[in-house]
């Protein structure tokens, strides 16, 4: 019998990884251009963090919350909540984001969901 037929490594664990990382990068690459920011930008490190700030519409300072140990969990989830609201989803939303976010980034980025401006106020 050969145990090897039922091992997922190797190049179709690589595959698999490399979809799910381009399902990321275009969602919040279309996250990004709905909110008028430069796509390209979500590729960037921290450079992406301070775009996100822009688009839910809080202080570029809050980079520096994200650095910190236990505090950055709770700034991570008011973020996703502020992104939320600033495409006019619920908390609910909220939750799919942080519990499933390769399912509910690409709602949020591919689907018609549209840019309300920071946390749901019109620009």
């Amino acid at each position: 019998m050969n145990y090897y037929s039922y091992y997922l490594g190797g190049p179709t664990a690589i595959f698999i990884v490399v979809v799910i990382f381009v399902i990321m990068i275009v969602s919040m690459w279309r996250v990004f251009t709905k909110a008028g920011k430069p796509g390209w930008a979500c590729i960037v490190p921290i450079y992406n963090i301070i775009e996100l700030l822009e688009i839910i519409g809080k202080p570029i300072w809050w980079i520096l919350l994200l650095f910190i140990p236990f505090v950055n969990i709770v700034f991570i989830i008011w973020i996703y909540n502020m992104l939320s609201k600033s495409f006019g989803k619920s908390e609910g939303f909220t939750v799919g984001l942080i519990l499933l976010p390769i399912i509910f980034l690409p709602i949020l980025g591919l689907g018609n969901a549209e840019y309300k401006g920071p946390a749901g106020k019109k620009p």
